[in-house]
C-alpha cells in the first residue's frame, strides 16, 4: 500500500514538472522562428525602410587622459650664482610676477669685496694704460729696452683681463658696472624676475643662506602651458601632428576645452604608451600644472560595415537585424557590433548581409510582431 502511494505520488510530481517546463517553453521565442510574415495591412502600416548595408569609414571617439605640464624651457629656477643671505622676498606659490621685477634682495660680504676688487682694478687700468704707451714710444725710439716695453704690454693687457673678469661677474649677479663708484658700494644685491608669469614653488626663507647650487624659487611662464596624454602603442598610429581633440577635467567635465595635437612621442614606456603633446587653443588660466585631465579624439578607421541604429534591435542581451526574405516575409539575423558613432553602426559580421535588403527603419515594428507570433 506505500508503495503504491509513493508511486503515485511520484507520478504526479513528474506530471506538474511536465506542464510547468512545457508552459515556459512556450513563452519563449524558439530560435529557429526567425521568419514573420506580415499582411498588406501590416506592411503598410509597419512603414519600414528597406536598403542595403555600406561599408564605409567608420569615426570613432577614443578616449584618453593625461595632465597639464609645462616644458622645460617655460619653467624657470631662480638661483644666486654666488650664494648669500635671502634679506628680503615677497614671492608666495600663485603669485603672479612680472618680467624685470625684484622678486628677492641678497646680502653677503662677497658682493663687497667684488665690488671692491673690481673698481680697484679699474682704477689701476689707466696708470698702467698710459705706462704701456710710453714704454711703446720709448722703444721706438730705441730709448727703452724691448724687456721693458713687453713687461709693460704684459702688465696691462693681464689687467684688462682682470677688469673684464670682474665686470662679468658683477653682472652674473645683478649688478650694473655702469653705476657702480667708490660711493655705491653695496652689502646686498636684487633679484630679477627674467619672465612673465607666477611662482610655482618658493624653498627659502628670510635669513636663510643658500649656496650657488640651490634653488630660492621655480617661477612658470604660462604662454605655452599644454596638455600631455597618455595614449597605448595600439592607438599611436590613429594620430597625427594638428588633430583637434577636446579635454575636460573630472570636477568640470561640462566645461570644454579645444586642443590640438603638437607632438607624438616616438618611445614607448613599460605600460606600452607614449606621450602626446598638445596645445590649448585657448588657454583657461584656471588651469594649473599637475592637474589630470580627460581628452576625446575624433579618429577614423578602415573602411568597416555599418548599419543605422534604426535598423538593430536587442533581444535577450543580443543584436539582431531583420533582412527581406520576399515581397512581406522578413528573417531575423543576429549580428556582432563593434562600436556606434553618429548614428551609425559598426557590425563585424556584416558581410553575411551583402546583398540583402536591410530593414533600416521599423525592426522594432517587425520584433514584436515576432514576439506575439511565439506567445501565440
Amino acid at each position: 500500500m506505500k508503495n503504491l502511494i509513493f508511486l503515485s505520488i511520484t507520478i504526479m510530481a513528474l506530471a506538474a514538472c511536465s506542464t510547468k517546463k512545457a508552459t515556459n517553453e512556450t513563452k519563449a521565442i524558439d530560435s529557429s522562428t526567425s521568419i514573420i510574415t506580415l499582411t498588406d495591412t501590416q506592411y503598410k502600416n509597419a512603414a519600414l525602410v528597406l536598403g542595403r548595408i555600406s561599408q564605409q569609414p567608420m569615426a570613432m571617439i577614443l578616449r584618453v587622459n593625461g595632465k597639464i605640464d609645462v616644458p622645460p624651457q617655460n619653467i624657470v629656477s631662480i638661483s644666486v650664482p654666488l650664494g648669500g643671505y635671502l634679506k628680503t622676498t615677497k614671492l608666495l606659490p600663485g603669485l603672479h610676477i612680472s618680467k624685470g621685477e625684484v622678486i628677492a634682495v641678497m646680502e653677503d660680504q662677497q658682493y663687497i669685496q667684488l665690488q671692491q676688487d673690481y673698481l680697484t682694478a679699474k682704477a689701476k687700468i689707466s696708470y698702467l694704460e698710459n705706462e704701456y704707451q710710453r714704454q711703446k714710444a720709448l722703444n721706438g725710439s730705441k730709448a727703452s729696452s724691448d724687456k721693458v716695453y713687453q713687461l709693460a704690454e704684459s702688465d696691462y693687457k693681464t689687467q684688462k683681463v682682470l677688469v673684464n673678469a670682474l665686470a662679468e661677474k658683477l653682472q652674473l649677479v645683478g649688478i650694473d658696472i655702469l653705476k657702480i663708484n667708490e660711493n655705491t658700494i653695496s652689502r646686498s644685491i636684487n633679484i630679477y624676475s627674467p619672465i612673465n608669469g607666477y611662482v610655482s614653488k618658493v624653498n627659502v626663507n628670510i635669513g636663510k643662506y643658500v649656496s650657488p647650487t640651490d634653488v630660492l624659487f621655480e617661477l612658470i611662464n604660462p604662454t605655452d602651458i599644454h596638455l600631455a596624454l597618455k595614449v597605448y602603442e595600439k592607438d599611436v598610429d590613429k594620430l597625427f601632428i594638428g588633430q583637434k581633440l577636446i579635454a575636460y577635467t573630472n570636477n568640470q567635465p561640462e566645461k570644454k576645452h579645444a586642443c590640438e595635437v603638437l607632438l607624438i612621442g616616438k618611445d614607448l614606456s613599460a605600460e606600452r604608451n607614449t606621450d602626446v603633446h598638445c596645445h590649448f587653443e585657448d588657454y583657461d588660466k584656471l588651469l594649473i600644472p599637475g592637474t589630470y585631465m580627460n581628452a576625446e579624439i575624433k579618429v577614423t578607421n578602415a573602411n568597416v560595415y555599418a548599419l543605422p541604429e534604426d535598423a538593430i534591435v536587442r533581444f535577450e542581451n543580443k543584436q539582431y537585424t531583420f533582412a527581406q526574405v520576399d515581397d512581406k516575409r522578413f528573417q531575423m539575423f543576429e549580428i556582432q557590433t563593434v562600436k556606434a558613432n553618429e548614428g551609425m553602426v559598426e557590425v563585424k559580421n556584416g558581410e553575411l548581409l551583402t546583398n540583402k535588403n536591410i530593414v533600416l527603419k521599423g525592426a522594432y515594428t517587425l520584433l514584436m510582431g515576432l514576439k506575439n507570433k511565439s506567445d501565440d
